[in-house]
């Protein structure tokens, strides 16, 4: 499982394709946060927070995450490398865990350089006024947001030998499961029931920990969500076996 890891982690910055999404992550942050002008501006707003950040990035993330992901299958069964890789003395399980967190990996190498925003709003003034325990919390929630996003992408990628495709289906189903059940339970025909469709998405949790508050219930969520997604990517694996 550890040598496919190493293999897809070295995949990724063998070509361009890794380089490119920690670059546009980084660049399109930066341009938000400290040259546009506007409410996402942290010189404009004159206060201590990096909160812009944890507002772009899951927008950002619904596009490049998926431009990650799109290969990880697909590209396996355009090949038809997929057969050789299902040969191997690895279950299932073990190679799309693999697969997954290499692309989670990729992800947490896309955040460690926004410290440097963490850093320079922290030094640049004097009196340090910066929550963190809220930034840090906000953080844990960006990461988790971002592996539902790697577990859907994954899951895409499995469905179709075209990278295209998955890239528009990890797309349609990360935004649907990032707003569509907030949209839909605002609808006044679900009544009370409109708040239990509201917990369905992932916006409500990731509010609530970008707020700095680690609730066991938003961790348990996201991780079911992940894991979720992970037995839908297995049994499509498990159906190429009998093609």
């Amino acid at each position: 499982m550890f040598s496919l890891l190493k293999k897809e982690i070295a995949t990724f910055f063998s070509s361009i394709i890794g380089y490119i999404v920690i670059i546009v992550f980084l660049l399109a942050n930066s341009l938000f946060m400290w040259v546009f002008p506007g409410s996402l501006n942290i010189l404009d707003n004159g206060y201590a927070s990096i909160d812009p950040l944890f507002n772009i990035a899951p927008w950002i993330f619904l596009f490049l995450v998926p431009a990650v992901t799109m290969r990880l299958f697909s590209e396996e069964k355009r090949t038809g490398t997929i057969e050789t890789l299902l040969t191997k003395p690895l279950s299932d399980l073990q190679i799309i865990m693999a697969k997954y967190l290499a692309g989670l990996l990729l992800v947490l190498f896309s955040l460690l350089p926004t410290l440097i925003y963490y850093a320079s709003v922290y030094f640049f003034l004097g009196d340090h006024n910066i929550d963190t325990g809220g930034t840090w919390g906000s953080y844990i929630g960006l990461f988790f947001l971002s592996s539902i996003y790697v577990a859907i992408g994954l899951f895409a990628s499995s469905l179709s030998k075209n990278q295209i495709v998955s890239f528009i289906i990890a797309i349609i189903l990360s935004f649907f499961l990032y707003l569509g059940f907030e949209s839909i339970s605002t609808f006044s025909i679900w009544g009370d029931f409109g708040d239990v469709i509201d917990k369905i998405g992932i916006n409500r949790h990731y509010k609530s920990m970008s707020r700095g508050v680690l609730d066991t219930r938003d961790i348990i969520y996201f991780v079911s969500v992940v894991a979720l997604f992970i037995l839908f990517t297995k049994t499509v694996l498990q159906s190429w076996k009998w093609k």
